[in-house]
């Protein structure tokens, strides 16, 4: 009930309990335009998707590394956790 309230007596200030969003820019700076996680990185993520496509599934993890890193970099530089 009184979780959300800090006095004058305690050291810390009141939590703010949010889930941290980072298509948000107040929460994520690394993200100022507020990119949604499906319309981030479409340069790597198209390259990513069409190496997948490329080759046979039991292959393509193998094969598009190279890919897959590049667009998780991308993200992770965006602030998204992947």
């Amino acid at each position: 009930m009184f979780g959300k309230i800090s006095s004058w007596w305690s050291p810390t200030p009141a939590v703010d309990d949010k889930p941290y969003n980072p298509s948000d820019p107040k929460m994520n700076p690394l993200n100022p335009k507020g990119l949604k996680p499906c319309c981030a990185c479409p340069e790597t993520k198209s390259k990513r998707d069409d190496c997948f496509l490329r080759y046979d599934p039991s292959d393509a993890e193998g094969k598009c590394k190279e890919e897959l890193a590049n667009h998780i970099a991308c993200m992770r530089s965006l602030g998204f956790k992947v």
